[in-house]
C-alpha cells in the first residue's frame, strides 16, 4: 500500500501551479531519462531520481518559479550524484599474499635461437622431398592441398611424407638435447 504525497486530489495548487504529484507524474520520464544518463545502472538512476524528488519536495513550498521546476531537480540531480561518488568509499584489506601471480619469466631469447638453428640443420638432413613438403607446410605456412599442387603429387602424398618427415624429427638427437 502506498502512501499518498499530497493530501490535495487536484492538480493545481491555489498559485494555479500544479502539485507535487502532478508535476512528478508529467515529469518523471523526461527526468528518469536525465538520472540514467549520470548513472551506468537503471536501478541507480531510480534511486538517484527519487533521492532528487524528496529533496524537491522538501523545498516544494520555498521554490518560488515553478516554471524552473525542470532545471531545480536537474540540479538536484547532478548535486546528489556529486555526493555519492565523493562519499563513495574504496575499502582496502591486506592480505598474506599479493593477489597478482608471479610474471613468469621471459624466454632466453639465445636458448630460443639454439633450438631454432637445431631445428633447422634437423630439416636440411631430411631427404630433399621430404624437406621440400615440410618447408611448404609449416615454413610457408601453405595447406596439404595447396603443397600437393606446388609439388604435382597427390594429398595422400604430401600427408604420408610430412608424418614421415615429422616422425624423424622428433627421433633426430640434435633436437632432443637442444630442447
Amino acid at each position: 500500500m502506498t502512501t499518498p504525497v499530497c493530501n490535495s486530489a487536484s492538480t493545481a495548487s491555489t498559485s494555479g501551479f500544479p502539485s507535487f504529484t502532478s508535476y512528478v507524474r508529467d515529469r518523471g520520464p523526461v527526468l528518469l531519462r536525465t538520472a540514467r544518463s549520470l548513472t551506468a545502472n537503471p536501478s541507480d538512476a531510480e534511486d538517484l531520481l527519487q533521492t532528487a524528488l524528496t529533496k524537491t519536495y522538501l523545498a516544494w513550498e520555498r521554490i518560488e518559479d515553478h516554471r524552473a521546476l525542470d532545471g531545480y531537480v536537474r540540479r538536484a540531480l547532478v548535486n546528489t550524484r556529486t555526493s555519492q561518488w565523493r562519499k563513495r568509499k574504496v575499502d582496502e584489506f591486506a592480505c598474506e599474499e599479493l593477489p597478482e601471480p608471479d610474471p613468469t619469466p621471459a624466454p632466453d631469447p639465445a636458448e630460443q635461437q639454439v633450438l631454432r638453428d637445431a631445428m633447422w640443420r634437423a630439416v636440411v638432413r631430411l631427404p630433399d622431398r621430404q624437406r621440400a613438403m615440410v618447408v611448404l607446410r609449416y615454413y610457408e605456412d601453405l595447406s596439404e592441398a595447396q603443397t600437393a599442387e606446388v609439388l604435382g603429387v597427390s594429398i595422400g602424398t604430401v600427408k604420408s611424407a610430412v608424418s614421415r618427415a615429422l616422425g624423424k624429427l622428433r627421433e633426430d638427437p640434435e633436437l632432443s638435447r637442444a630442447a
